[in-house]
Order: C-alpha cells, then sequence, then structure tokens
C-alpha cells in the first residue's frame, strides 16, 4: 500500500517533519511518500493563503495516480472536497481525522490552533462536518506555523498555555492540535496532561490505511462526481 502524504504549503522542513510522523505510525508493509508544491505559500494562515494552495496540492494528487490513498496534511483540509472529486481512492483531511477520532475517545474536546485567523475556517469546518457539538472551544495560541519549525521559538509554551486553559476551564476531555507542523508534539503533550492529544496526520494516516484494507473507494456519483473538465 502506498499512501501520499501532501502538505500543502511549500515549506520542505515541515515535510519532513510530517513524513517522520506518518512513517512512524505507518504499518511495516505501507510506503509513506510525503511530497508538497513548489509553488504555494510558505504557510497557510486563513483564507487567502488557503487559495493559493489549492491547484499545486491538487496538480499533486493527479502526478501520483498509482497511490491507494491521500492524505492532505493541512489542518484545515484545504482543498478536500474538490481533491475527491479528481480520483477515487480515499482522501484524508488531518482536520476531518483528528476530529473524529478525537470522538472515540472523549465526549468532548478542544482544538489548540496557530493564529487566530485560523479560527474561523476550522468552526466552520466543524459544523461542517457535524462535530461542532462535540468540541468545546477552537484556540489559538497565537504562534505563526513557521514558528513551530524554529526550536528557539516559544511555541510550544504558548501551546501549553493553552492546553492548561483548554483542560481547566473548557474541562476538554481531550485536546487535538490544530496544525500539520505540532505533530511531533502530540505523544510528550500527552503524556504531561494525562489527557489523549490527537495529532491528525497520525489519525490521517491509520483512517487512511483502514478504507484501503476494507476496499472502500471514493463515491463518484453525484458531490465528489469526475470534473467534466477532466477526461477518464
Amino acid at each position: 500500500m502506498k499512501i501520499t502524504v501532501i502538505n500543502p504549503n511549500s515549506t520542505v522542513s515541515m515535510t519532513q517533519k510530517i513524513e517522520s510522523v506518518a512513517k512512524a505510525v505507518a504499518s511495516p508493509d505501507t510506503i509513506i511518500f510525503a511530497t508538497n508544491p513548489d509553488d504555494s505559500p510558505a504557510s497557510i494562515e486563513g483564507y487567502y493563503d488557503e487559495a493559493l494552495s489549492l491547484v499545486p496540492m491538487l496538480k499533486l494528487i493527479e502526478a501520483h495516480p498509482e497511490s491507494d490513498a491521500f492524505v492532505i496534511a493541512c489542518f484545515d483540509d484545504t482543498g478536500l472536497d474538490a481533491a475527491r472529486c479528481i480520483t477515487d481512492k480515499p482522501v484524508i483531511g488531518i482536520g476531518e481525522a483528528a476530529y473524529h477520532m478525537a470522538t472515540l475517545v472523549a465526549n468532548k474536546f478542544s482544538v489548540i490552533t496557530t493564529l487566530e485567523r485560523s479560527v474561523p475556517a476550522l468552526e466552520h469546518n466543524l459544523q461542517r462536518y457535524g462535530l461542532a457539538s462535540r468540541c468545546v472551544k477552537v484556540r489559538s495560541s497565537n504562534v505563526a506555523v513557521l514558528e513551530l519549525e524554529n526550536p528557539a521559538s516559544s511555541a510550544q509554551q504558548r501551546i501549553r498555555v493553552e492546553i492548561d486553559q483548554a483542560i481547566s476551564i473548557d474541562r476538554a476531555e481531550a485536546i487535538v492540535l490544530g496544525c500539520a507542523g505540532m505533530a511531533d508534539l502530540a505523544d510528550t503533550l500527552s503524556s504531561d496532561y494525562g489527557v489523549p492529544v490527537l495529532d491528525g496526520v497520525r489519525c490521517a494516516v491509520a483512517l487512511a490505511e483502514s478504507l484501503v484494507r476494507v476496499g472502500l473507494k471514493t463515491s463518484k456519483t453525484i458531490g465528489y462526481s469526475t470534473p467534466i473538465t477532466i477526461k477518464v
């Protein structure tokens, strides 16, 4: 089985981190191929960056038809619906994957994301997925995405402040990390706080493997039908 994991931004160091996390959770017989566009924003922080990243990301999906599944490694689930239109392979967004898995291990969860401008998009997705009632709050840590790539930054400290408040004020029973750049923090944070801390990259890879193993593909009728501009 081959899973192509696409980081929709152009920051190679983040793609490498995502690849490492994805490989750590994947089954021994699963090939993880992580990639990113060269011509997308360095980080995706809000609706504008998301729009600029869509076409380069979709081109990467079209470039790897041999893959058995795809993971979109941006917590906004950038272009998820469009991606499902151009392939019948399973396409999993790390945001949707983490939310669903959080509902399996906790009654209520909070999301810790990056900048405040990212909060509305995540709240909108929770409503679309029918999971808004399970999320107590989407919290901004005021950490820019690229700060997560700088070990000397105070990003982890600010994330921990929000986790403290999510547990003590929100009464969250689980924490969802709302950025692929936080993927390497989940185990340590879960151990330190004594609650499940979910990273969407690992959740998405696990779900992608499961869908492939049970033989499920993306429905090509109505909403996710192949665009008329693409020849099949």
